[in-house]
């Protein structure tokens, strides 16, 4: 599906954060073009940081107040918090009714998770949130999203009415079949990415990280050196 079809994409994501990881520059990208991104984030942060002397309530409202911040950098505004407790998710029933009801809510032509299969190469990509959350994401889109005898209350209680979303784009996977050029938007990515100041300690070293993956991807997809790439799998689901 060409972006210039595209209107509306949502992201569907376990923690504060993990969209700007995986997807910020393309984001930014998207939002320039005019598009509507939304964010759909299951969790509230609350196991972040390491100062123990923060209370997870305020941990909580931090993430929450950073995410948006880091949103604005990219051009996004429109994020629902889920607020399941971090580290606990699971790939329940109700998670799955919770995001049909975004999907129902935002319409999106688009969705982009991360990738519920593990990752053995990459062991930090696969925290048990990211799976949970991709997993209920995926089943949220095929079979329930569309399907008007789903979770009927969302359509006679609340008048959400089916929705089906043409594909899925898949971050942080081994099966990447798509690749988004970053180069001119990378600095947006990183400077969304400084806005989470209670998870990261060194801004510096993660800039360079950033840097480093995105250089490697780009080569992995025979991008010219000096060049960055973010990488997906696309999945058709209409």
């Amino acid at each position: 599906m060409d972006d210039k079809d595209v209107e509306r994409i949502l992201f569907v994501t376990a923690h504060p954060d993990d969209l700007d990881f995986g997807a910020g520059a393309t984001i930014a990208q998207w939002t320039d073009a005019g598009i509507k991104v939304s964010y759909a984030i299951c969790t509230n942060g609350d196991q972040g940081g390491s100062d123990l002397t923060v209370s997870r309530d305020e941990m909580r409202k931090t993430r929450q107040r950073e995410q948006t911040n880091a949103g604005r950098v990219l051009g996004v505004s429109d994020i629902h918090f889920l607020n399941y407790h971090d580290g606990l998710l699971e790939p329940t029933i109700g998670l799955r009714k919770d995001i049909v009801r975004i999907i129902r809510k935002v319409r999106p032509q688009r969705l982009v998770v991360q990738s519920p299969e593990r990752n053995y190469d990459r062991i930090f990509a696969s925290h048990p949130d990211h799976l949970a959350a991709a997993e209920a994401a995926m089943q949220a889109v095929y079979p329930d999203c569309g399907n008007p005898f789903a979770f009927p209350d969302l359509l006679n209680d609340e008048g959400l009415e089916p929705w089906n979303v043409s594909e899925a784009w898949v971050m942080t996977n081994e099966f990447n079949d798509h690749y988004v050029d970053t180069t001119s938007t990378i600095d947006r990515k990183i400077g969304a990415l400084r806005e989470h100041v209670s998870q990261i300690s060194d801004m510096d070293a993660m800039a360079e990280r950033i840097r480093e993956w995105g250089a490697i991807n780009a080569k992995a997809v025979g991008l010219p050196e000096g060049r960055f790439a973010e990488t997906y799998k696309v999945v058709a689901t209409k």
